[in-house]
């Protein structure tokens, strides 16, 4: 697995080859507790649809890429800003990215949503499964109990044969949600900037969160906003309802191809 290097550290990618001209590249934002891994070859099959070039990469303290800056497990209130604001930038830049379609999960939904709406990077379009814009009783609930199972079962073991620093990639996620200071957490500031096509997919059956997301972000941004909500289907839609979000996001990403030039 390749690796880039930004702000001094090495952050891992992986890249899928595809027509430059054809389409808007496509970049994979993962969960909170994701990897270039743990997305499978869900990115594989988008891209393979499509025709289309794409880069899967795991933010720091995630999957081989080089630990967390602010110690083991320690990640800073406004880390997901900093991530879409500072690090995205500095990636994409590396790898020759331009006007990309950002396809995001949880956290790595809310990440794209804020490079969209404050990088000032133009970007293609955005399809967002599970998105968070800000803190819900059930989402801290789920956190608490999965933090809980770190402690008390094998979970801690099994994570880590997706990341090298486990402790950088659970902790760093799972204490951050969970300090009283974070409940304030909310980026419904930003949705009224954006501008780009939006896609929403969500599970009603979500432990992480609820339509209330989505429906913030419909009402508020003045983009075209369309949205997916899937029955039986939990806060993982790629998984849990794969055949379904497949065609969602290979069909919105074609939507927004004519539009779409390189330059």
């Amino acid at each position: 697995m390749p690796f880039a290097t930004v702000d001094g550290r090495r952050m891992e990618y992986r890249l899928i080859p595809g027509d430059a001209l054809a389409h808007p590249p496509l970049v994979f934002l993962h969960e909170g507790l994701g990897s270039v891994d743990l997305w499978r070859d869900f990115p594989d099959q988008v891209a393979a649809r499509l025709g289309a070039r794409a880069v899967i990469y795991s933010r720091f303290g995630y999957g081989q890429s080089d630990g967390l800056a602010d110690g083991p497990g320690k990640r800073p209130p406004d880390f997901m800003h900093r991530e879409a604001l500072d690090f995205l930038p500095a990636l994409l830049d590396q790898l020759g990215i331009e006007r990309p379609l950002l396809i995001g999960h949880s956290d790595g939904a809310s990440i794209a949503l804020i490079h969209a709406a404050a990088s000032g990077r133009p970007v293609a379009g955005l399809a967002l499964m599970a998105p968070h814009v800000f803190v819900e009783p059930i989402c801290v609930a789920s956190i608490a109990k999965i933090r809980q199972a770190y402690r008390t079962s094998d979970l801690r073991e099994r994570l880590g044969k997706y990341h090298a620093r486990v402790d950088d990639a659970f902790l760093g996620w799972a204490d951050t949600w969970l300090e009283p200071a974070f409940l304030a957490w909310s980026i419904e500031d930003l949705l009224a900037r954006l501008t780009q096509p939006v896609l929403l997919i969500q599970g009603r059956d979500d432990e992480y969160g609820t339509l209330a997301q989505l429906d913030r972000i419909q009402a508020a941004a003045p983009a075209p906003v369309s949205r997916l909500v899937l029955d039986n289907c939990g806060h993982a839609p790629h998984r849990d309802q794969e055949a379904a979000v497949l065609a969602a996001i290979v069909d919105f990403a074609e939507a927004q191809r004519p539009a779409w030039s390189p330059t």
